[in-house]
């Protein structure tokens, strides 16, 4: 799978600048000494299991929930001191779409608009551009009750983008979306990535996250454990073949081959997952039983992520 380049952007200062930040409730660090830094015109991925301190690091960076200690800027201005006037540059698309279901698509945007002071001429053709950025035009009068979940989703990032932010954050942007509707957020964020926009958005679809994001961070109770473009941590955390066998033939092909000492395996469920260096020798093994069944693939950011923060469930 292809991933997107890393931007050259050292010459400027980073759009999000954070230093040993710290937030605790009850006792419990939920975000521990987190440095991390976003650039400029990129695509920057939040990635972790439930209670990894995602949603807390972005409410901090929003300037919703006061942090302990640490240090942490946007567009260089201290959170949460200048927290107002830098919500004014930023859109933001968060987990569960809140559109007011009494106004209609454009007069949910018009009236999002009037909180940034936004009116006239010059907001009735930027309404028709972002219309016309979530394919939505034809439901320009229609009620929030008609539309489907693909659409609400696509104008709540038409909201986010009303104030023209430089900075876009978006929580779970496809979070219960069909294929096609995923498909046509994720070209619209590529566009407002190639446009110079800066994005930092969590998920947990990791295929989501390899496709869109120029780098990334997987955090887990607090911390970054990993961060790196795709591509890096794909290389530098996993093996680059996983076979997954199952089948009742499994247990006799199991009793048989002999693993050697650069393969690694996982048992989950019914199921045998195999990373190695070298696929051949399994391949070409599990073909003569007609009664095992087996997928081999190239390693992917989800076995990364699940390498790193376990296969166990998070509630």
């Amino acid at each position: 799978m292809d991933t997107p380049s890393t931007k050259t952007t050292q010459a400027q200062p980073p759009v999000i600048d954070i230093e040993g930040l710290t937030k605790s409730y009850d006792q419990l660090t939920v975000v521990d000494h987190l440095d991390l830094q976003v650039e400029r015109g990129e695509c920057f991925g939040l990635l972790g299991p439930n209670g990894a301190g995602k949603t807390t690091t972005l409410r901090m960076l929003l300037g919703m929930t006061p942090p302990d200690s640490g240090v942490l800027k946007v567009f260089q201005q201290s959170i949460p001191a200048f927290s107002r006037q830098i919500r004014r540059q930023i859109g933001v698309v968060p987990q569960m779409d809140n559109l007011d279901p009494d106004f209609s698509v454009r007069e949910n945007l018009r009236t999002y608009a009037s909180y940034f002071g936004l009116s006239g001429r010059d907001l009735e053709k930027r309404i028709t551009h972002l219309l016309e950025f979530a394919r939505l035009t034809h439901k320009a009068d229609a009620l929030i009750d008609m539309l489907s979940g693909g659409m609400k989703r696509r104008l709540t990032m038409a909201r986010a983008l009303v104030n023209d932010p430089q900075l876009l954050i978006l929580d779970e942007p496809t979070t219960g979306l069909d294929p096609q509707a995923r498909q046509l957020i994720w070209q619209r964020l590529r566009e407002l990535r190639h446009t110079g926009h800066t994005l930092i958005m969590t998920t947990h679809y990791m295929e989501e996250a390899q496709r869109l994001c120029d780098r990334l961070a997987i955090m887990d109770h607090g911390k970054i454990i990993v961060q790196g473009t795709p591509r890096e941590l794909i290389q530098q955390h996993i093996e680059p073949h996983v076979i997954e066998i199952n089948g009742v033939g499994q247990e006799k092909w199991r009793a048989q081959f002999k693993m050697d000492e650069s393969m690694r395996f996982e048992t989950l469920g019914e199921s045998l997952f195999i990373y190695a260096q070298d696929e051949k020798a399994i391949v070409a093994d599990l073909c003569e039983f007609d009664d095992v069944e087996f997928i081999h693939r190239r390693a992917n950011l989800e076995d990364v992520f699940l390498k790193m923060t376990g296969r166990d469930l998070r509630e």
